[in-house]
């Protein structure tokens, strides 16, 4: 009866994609980003969801399993999304388990200031110092020149992402964090299956994070990954998504270890209960299976996603090629192959026309737009009125709440992000049709602007 049900569902889910989903008129208005979901996925949720188990089950085993597979990883740890992949990973850092390499409220943690909010957020929930330091022009990666100079005793890590699907010197950096002793993290949420020298982006540094948000490479509607070569981190990563429990148990199993009552832990008494046993300051961070089950399908596309999107950024490179007059457009980064989440376009300093009215333009013509995320974060709200602890490059700890017009010059590259620098789609339900019409609309722009 259960295999019955099960195909019945399935058939006329095939028929309901088939006939509403894929015969949806496409609108006039070409997205900046998108999911692209066919029957295989709508079967593989529904699929999930007759087994009534709503967190994370077998789905969610297997997809951890073939996630690590693809990125030639040792382990993958789920999460509710990106932006929770970024919070446990800092977050594992902070461990006891770790001695004297774990990260004391006060240490300082780099990163850039052109970047998305949630990169950062997590550094300063953990009581630790972000300093900010510039990105280049063209790749909109750290600028790996400035790093040196701004460690000092109190520097611990680097968390930085791969923008937009495009590396960043992962050799370069990778050594800087061995010669001082600092952790690596990469933030790959705009970069899954980018890769340097054959390794995929998220898994040459000590902890990688990922993304399944609709706008990224696959999509679970909501989820991530924390993805690591090392047990220890893997085992602490896994506490503080799971409650902050030191039970590695898989939800719905007991005593997998088969010492459940018979160890000692901090004060409590001989033989408590390891399930109820908690090492961190945790969260409940897990997905649930039906997330999981669209995962799996979406993991199958992959290849096929960024060959999509390699193919489409080459063609909208070539079709705006002859506007470099005008037009700063992406420069991947040495030895890697990037995963194209999106196209980014400066405009050069000019006289004529500004960002805002090119983007407003394609905006009201139809073609959407996005900026690089937060430009500039430290003049977003979440900084300006609250008084955060900061570095800007080399400098002393600065309040947010009071920086000046000329600290901020002291990121004069992110200022010209913020100012000058957006993108466009080539996520793979766009086509040339698509392209076409925003390069012809920016070629329209710039012709009656110039």
């Amino acid at each position: 009866m259960e295999r019955f049900l099960r195909n019945t569902v399935k058939f006329f889910a095939d028929i309901y994609f088939k006939m509403v989903v894929k015969n949806k008129k496409r609108r006039n208005y070409i997205p900046a980003s998108g999911k692209v979901l066919d029957e295989k996925d709508l079967k593989n949720l529904i699929d999930a969801s007759l087994d009534m188990w709503l967190t994370a089950g077998r789905f969610n085993q297997k997809f951890e399993k073939e996630f690590a597979k693809y990125l030639n990883v040792e382990y993958a740890i789920t999460t509710t999304s990106g932006s929770s992949a970024n919070l446990l990973a800092i977050s594992a850092l902070t461990s006891p388990k770790l001695g004297e390499r774990a990260l004391k409220k006060g240490d300082e943690v780099i990163t850039v200031a052109a970047g998305f909010p949630t990169t950062i957020n997590a550094i300063i929930q953990n009581g630790l110092i972000p300093v900010f330091l510039d990105s280049e022009i063209g790749t909109y990666n750290i600028d790996v020149s400035k790093i040196e100079n701004a460690i000092t005793d109190k520097t611990k890590a680097i968390i930085t992402a791969h923008t937009l699907g495009n590396m960043f010197e992962i050799e370069k950096i990778k050594q800087i964090c061995e010669e001082h002793d600092l952790w690596l993290i990469e933030d790959s949420c705009d970069a899954l299956g980018a890769e340097y020298n054959g390794q995929k982006a998220g898994t040459i540094g000590d902890i990688g994070t990922f993304s399944f948000y609709p706008a990224h490479h696959i999509t679970m509607g909501e989820g991530g990954c924390v993805v690591t070569n090392n047990q220890l981190l893997k085992k602490i990563i896994t506490s503080f998504r799971d409650w902050g429990r030191d039970c590695e148990c898989p939800t719905g199993c007991d005593n997998v270890c088969g010492k459940r009552f018979s160890q000692q832990f901090g004060k409590l008494p001989f033989g408590y209960d390891h399930k109820y046993t908690y090492s961190h300051l945790g969260y409940n961070l897990k997905i649930t299976d039906m997330q999981a089950a669209i995962g799996l399908s979406q993991l199958e596309k992959l290849d096929k996603f960024l060959e999509k999107r390699e193919k489409n950024a080459k063609y909208l490179m070539k079709k705006l090629s002859d506007l470099q007059e005008y037009l700063i457009l992406p420069k991947i980064t040495k030895d890697t192959k990037s995963s194209w989440f999106g196209f980014l376009i400066s405009i050069k300093e000019n006289q004529k026309f500004t960002k805002q009215q090119l983007v407003e333009y394609l905006e009201n013509n139809g073609v959407g737009t996005r900026q690089l995320f937060a430009g500039n974060i430290l003049r977003q709200p979440m900084f300006t009125e609250n008084g955060i602890e900061v570095k800007i490059n080399n400098s002393e700890i600065l309040k947010s709440d009071e920086l000046t017009e000329e600290d901020y010059k002291q990121l004069p590259n992110t200022e010209f992000i913020m100012n000058n620098t957006f993108w466009v789609g080539i996520y793979p339900a766009i086509g040339k049709k698509e392209l076409n019409k925003t390069s012809d609309l920016i070629h329209k722009f710039i012709k009656e602007n110039k």
